[in-house]
């Protein structure tokens, strides 16, 4: 009698017997009408907002972004040159004018026709090696100045450093897509179309290697 009663009973409270979930955050049912679903920020007792201050903000204009400039270039040249020229030459003035005033007429040469003959050689041979390496890496914080229709952002930055005589000046300026933007703000240059990097020296040790006007002029128009 008393196995009968609990069967009955476990019949009676089948249909609204329901195992726990392991999860806060899943419900496996629909939930009611009017109620939201859960979700971490009301279903977690762990769970903390962020503070407004530390929350991602959308990028828009005046936005600052960080670039991780690294440009890296190598240049190997060869080249050589030999040109080689004989001539040979023969002239005869056999016939010559003169003029007295009033009528032109063929003057004679009392001394014989003048004639000039010689021989030409020329030899020249050139050969250069030219290798170039140039390396450029810094990071630097840019601003979003512009906006384009399908989402792309302008961005222009500058840098300027100050050292007692010595100025270290940097320019960055181009197009990056927004996808390409890390959740830290942070973006390689080398997603950057329409790049532009000036870096410009001031001071002794610039004024210590760098060439002076005369050789400068020389070396863009020297004669051989």
């Amino acid at each position: 009698m008393k196995t009968v009663l609990t069967l009955l009973a476990c019949f009676a409270c089948g249909a609204a017997a329901r195992g726990q979930e392991g999860s806060l955050a899943y419900s496996a049912n629909v939930p009611p009408q009017g109620l939201a679903a859960p979700t971490l920020n009301n279903s977690s007792f762990i769970f903390q907002s962020l503070s407004p201050e530390a929350m991602q903000r959308p990028l828009e204009k005046e936005s600052i972004i960080t670039v991780l400039v690294d440009y890296r270039s190598v240049m190997q040249s060869e080249g050589s040159g030999e040109s080689r020229r004989t001539g040979s030459y023969n002239a005869i003035l056999s016939n010559w004018l003169k003029f007295d005033g009033k009528n032109i007429s063929r003057a004679p040469q009392n001394g014989g026709d003048p004639q000039v003959s010689g021989t030409l050689n020329s030899q020249m041979r050139a050969e250069s090696d030219v290798e170039q390496r140039e390396s450029l890496t810094f990071p630097i914080a840019v601003r979003v100045v512009d906006i384009q229709p399908n989402g792309n952002l302008v961005i222009e930055g500058r840098s300027e450093i100050h050292i007692n005589e010595e100025v270290w000046m940097t320019y960055i300026s181009g197009t990056i897509p927004r996808q390409a933007i890390g959740p830290d703000l942070v973006v390689r240059d080398s997603v950057i179309a329409d790049k532009r990097i000036r870096k410009y020296e001031k001071g002794a040790v610039r004024d210590g290697y760098s060439r002076g006007w005369l050789s400068q002029w020389y070396g863009k128009y020297k004669p051989w």
